[in-house]
């Protein structure tokens, strides 16, 4: 439940003493070609909290930032179990990198570190890291991330500026990199038969500006696995 399929984790270890994890500097980068990532929740926290389950519906909160890219429900749900977090306040468009600090020596529990963002433009896609254990000896640590599919919304890609980013509303909220097109039809999907949190299947696009099935374009917004890499500083 608490486990991430990530690509591949590398460490660079600066010293051999053990330390205790309370001083990290964590870098985000968009490993994407023509994807934004909405501002990223990091979060450290005990081992009784995580963020998304893959295998398991989304919470209600989760489809919000999934959805939309609010974090303010997300961040209540992890005020209540006492994490230490942050966002980055600003969206990561591709190839940029973002880096932020945590400090959990007030909450030495706090052993166990997520993050979640929402990809523009997708309807429900999200990268994630699923409660890792943060490292006890110092040094920087790599992590690959997927994305998800949130499970709550189809996958028309078909741009709804403004409205497609509430929960339950259909259609992507914006275009960061204002890329895409306009005047889709059909939908490029319909509802997902996999209502669960699972590995997104990508975007398909098409190559017409103003029709066709989707508002995305397919030689822009495509996507493999893995979309983000975290990297972890143990001070």
């Amino acid at each position: 439940m608490k486990k991430l399929a990530l690509a591949s984790a590398l460490t660079t270890a600066l010293s051999s003493a053990p330390v205790l994890a309370q001083d990290l500097s964590i870098t985000v980068t968009n490993l994407t070609h023509g994807m934004a990532f909405t501002p990223i929740l990091v979060a450290a926290h005990d081992a009784n909290g995580n963020l998304f389950d893959v295998g398991q519906p989304a919470s209600t909160n989760l489809q919000a930032m999934a959805e939309g890219g609010a974090l303010t429900g997300l961040e209540t749900d992890l005020d209540g179990i006492s994490a230490t977090h942050t966002n980055t306040g600003a969206p990561l468009m591709a190839a940029a990198s973002v880096t932020v600090t945590l400090n959990t020596d007030s909450s030495p529990a706090n052993t166990k570190l997520s993050v979640v963002s929402m990809l523009l433009p997708t309807n429900d896609a999200f990268m994630g890291l699923d409660a890792i254990d943060i490292p006890t000896t110092a040094g920087t640590y790599h992590y690959y991330l997927n994305a998800y599919d949130a499970g709550t919304e189809a996958n028309d890609e078909l741009l709804n500026p403004g409205a497609g980013g509430a929960p339950g509303v259909a259609g992507i909220p914006a275009d960061p990199g204002g890329l895409a097109g306009s005047g889709g039809t059909g939908g490029a999907a319909g509802a997902d038969a996999n209502t669960t949190v699972h590995i997104h299947r990508g975007a398909l696009g098409d190559d017409q500006a103003t029709a066709g099935n989707s508002d995305l374009d397919n030689t822009v917004h495509r996507w493999l696995n893995p979309v983000a890499r975290v990297s972890v500083t143990v001070n």
